[in-house]
């Protein structure tokens, strides 16, 4: 399909139960594959970027056997039969579309492989820089050499060669460099330190990823957020069980639409007990007005009493990928939304700060743009009708999709690049716009 067309939606409630987390699904499968035994994963998010992840490691000699969820929806149980160590096939091709959380951690696990492997993916994939990566895993002896343009997807990689055991990497560009490094450094069986040069941003995903290789039987020492240690003594283990957590970041959207369309929308699959740090969203939103409870694994939100957000200035280091939500929400607010420290939307799927700005702005919004921020001025009545283009990024379909609940019609552009995290999301969303 090329474009969807949504109706005006005047209201929004009900209630979602959300697919398996895209951060989460794609770390864990990774750890599984690299653990000795089988681990039985549930609820694991089913999306193009967990597929590609799988296929992936199926090439490497992973053993996957999918078993499908009977309730459908877009989360499966999946039996990975690990390989305890380094991958057993020495010679791979890999196609890893645009997916990011895939293609920054096999980096890391194969150049510590002992084979040559060829890592490609989407165009959009190969302007999405990696150099920092490369440039950390190479003072750990790795060899790795661009295909293309130096910094950047494809690349080639050969066996590595013995060398120091501290490495570094820049904190401001991609918490995905620092999280692959992690979970692939047990592969060296050698104590190694990362020092993180400058502001390690997105934090709460490297919180994701500590949490993740403990429950793989990896405890890593940490200096603040400035210091990494994986010992010597680090072993993958299988959990024998692990369930995936519901996806925070796409939680975002019906929390929003709840605050915005009135609600109450209640979202389950995560809450207060979550490891995911987009959970923060909803504090966001109480920022701007929105009436919201928590539980252990729920959230829900409704409009504030008044009926209107609050516009908000909030440094959004912490929740980079929800804060996109915020950007649309903006367009309710009651006066000038800034939103700082997203430098990373740069290096996305697409530029996101520059795609935000433009799609806004079709809907009557004035907005400003920074290399960091933006600033979002909300018009005194929505445009109607607006086409909006998606960059094939899933968040940009689904986040803009909130704005039919102004009670205007949109049309979006390639909606199938949802399938990347949300496959079935549209079809969810109209169950509770009313």
């Amino acid at each position: 399909m090329d474009f969807l067309d949504l109706p005006a939606t005047p209201a929004a409630h009900g209630s979602v139960r959300l697919p398996g987390s895209k951060s989460i699904s794609n770390r864990v499968l990774l750890l599984a594959a690299l653990a000795e035994g089988a681990t039985h994963v549930r609820a694991l998010l089913d999306s193009d970027d967990t597929r590609v992840m799988l296929d992936a490691l199926r090439a490497l000699g992973v053993g996957v056997v999918r078993q499908k969820n009977p309730e459908g929806g877009d989360s499966d149980d999946y039996e990975i039969t690990g390989v305890g160590g380094a991958f057993p096939v020495k010679q791979a091709e890999l196609f890893l579309g645009n997916a990011g959380t895939a293609f920054r951690s096999l980096t890391a696990a194969c150049a510590l492989s002992g084979g040559e492997y060829v890592l490609r993916g989407v165009a959009r994939m190969h302007e999405r820089p990696i150099g920092d990566l490369v440039d950390a895993l190479r003072l750990l002896g790795a060899r790795i050499d661009y295909l293309g343009e130096t910094g950047f997807p494809p690349l080639a990689i050969h066996p590595a060669e013995l060398a120091g055991d501290t490495t570094r990497v820049r904190g401001n560009v991609s918490s995905q460099f620092l999280t692959g490094l992690m979970m692939a450094l047990p592969l060296r069986q050698r104590t190694t330190t990362i020092e993180v040069m400058g502001e390690l941003i997105s934090r709460p995903y490297i919180g994701i990823t500590l949490a993740m290789l403990r429950r793989f039987g990896i405890e890593v020492g940490q200096d603040g957020w400035q210091n990494f240690s994986v010992p010597k003594s680090a072993r993958y283990q299988s959990p024998g069980e692990i369930w995936v957590e519901g996806d925070a970041s796409s939680a975002s959207y019906f929390l929003a639409a709840g605050a915005i369309g009135g609600g109450p929308v209640r979202v389950e699959g995560v809450g207060r007990d979550s490891v995911q740090g987009d959970v923060q969203f909803a504090d966001a939103l109480a920022l701007m007005g929105a009436q919201i409870e928590m539980g252990p694994n729920w959230i829900a939100a409704r409009a504030p009493q008044d009926g209107r957000l609050k516009a908000i200035t909030l440094d959004c280091n912490h929740i980079p990928d929800a804060a996109m939500t915020l950007a649309v929400a903006a367009l309710f607010a009651d006066g000038v939304t800034l939103l700082t420290n997203i430098a990373s939307w740069r290096v996305k799927e697409t530029d996101r700060i520059a795609a935000m700005a433009t799609e806004l702005r079709k809907v009557g919004a004035t907005v400003e743009e920074g290399a960091d921020f933006i600033r979002i001025t909300p018009p005194e009545k929505l445009l109607p009708n607006a086409v909006i283009d998606t960059y094939d990024d899933h968040r940009m379909a689904m986040c803009l999709t909130l704005v039919t609940l102004g009670g205007v019609p949109i049309r979006i552009n390639d909606p199938a690049c949802v399938n990347k995290t949300f496959p079935t999301f549209f079809k969810v969303f109209a169950g509770i716009a009313q």
